[in-house]
């Protein structure tokens, strides 16, 4: 069997940027085990399957390590694939997973953008040793069911944190995100996931999903453009709209290929 495959720079106008990832295109679905050794082979950070028939798109993501609920920047790569090549005169789109289904758009801008719930992080006291794994003060902590997050003080103190991941897959979250007002721009932070074999995620779609509802009550409006410190950098153009989160921006493609499986 054959399969169209596609790397696809995410949140970047240009290639080596931003957060990569694979689609796969799937006349139908393969089985489970079939899914993820191309994910494993792939060995990339996500891999997204994406099955359209007639009007309707479904989409299952795979990191090297097994199949997750969600991925935001696959989710981008995604969206990318079905409006800006497979389907360029199509200005929307919805794609069904496992929990639900995300809307897509391409934009005015040249670049797509994907809606999904806002997951809001509430306060909490910092964990016992968290400004100390992170080696930077933290002014304010939040949490939700998948991430910490330290608020700090500034972009530069974003910019110099250096995490210690063992201390980080102590804590009973998946990830913990660093971010502060950023300068030019909205916000900026850095998002860590060693648990998930992500030292540091270069563009976190979901860290956006609580980061927005968070800085539209800080600064007092809803659209933001962030921008993410990893060392290939990425920017984002966000909006909170009611309980969801528009996430925007552009993508490059990297590399289109045939896969024998």
């Amino acid at each position: 069997m054959t399969l169209r495959a596609f790397q696809i720079d995410t949140f970047t106008g240009k290639v080596f940027g931003g957060n990569p990832a694979v689609v796969v295109l799937v006349p139908d679905w393969p089985d489970d085990a079939s899914l993820a050794a191309i994910a494993r082979e792939h060995n990339i950070s996500t891999t997204a399957f994406l099955r359209v028939a007639g009007g309707s798109s479904e989409i299952r993501y795979f990191l090297p390590i097994g199949e997750v609920p969600l991925v935001g920047h696959a989710s981008l790569a995604a969206a990318y694939v079905l409006l800006r090549i497979l389907q360029p005169g199509l200005d929307s789109a919805n794609l069904r997973f496992r929990a639900g289904s995300l809307r897509v758009a391409a934009t005015a801008e040249g670049g797509v953008a994907i809606t999904l719930p806002a997951r809001p992080a509430q306060p909490c006291a910092a964990p016992e040793g968290l400004a100390a794994a992170l080696g930077v003060p933290i002014v304010e902590a939040r949490v939700n069911e998948a991430q910490y997050f330290a608020v700090l003080a500034d972009q530069a103190a974003v910019a110099r944190a250096e995490p210690d991941m063992n201390a980080l897959m102590e804590l009973d979250r998946d990830g913990v995100v660093v971010t502060a007002h950023g300068e030019g721009c909205d916000f900026v932070s850095r998002a860590f996931a060693p648990k998930e074999g992500l030292p540091e995620d270069p563009v976190c779609g979901s860290a956006h999903l609580a980061l927005v509802p968070y800085w539209s009550e800080r600064l007092g409006k809803t659209r933001h453009r962030a921008l993410q410190l990893s060392p290939r950098g990425g920017a984002l153009d966000c909006a909170l709209e009611g309980d969801a989160v528009s996430l925007a921006g552009r993508c490059a493609l990297y590399m289109e290929a045939t896969i024998s499986v």
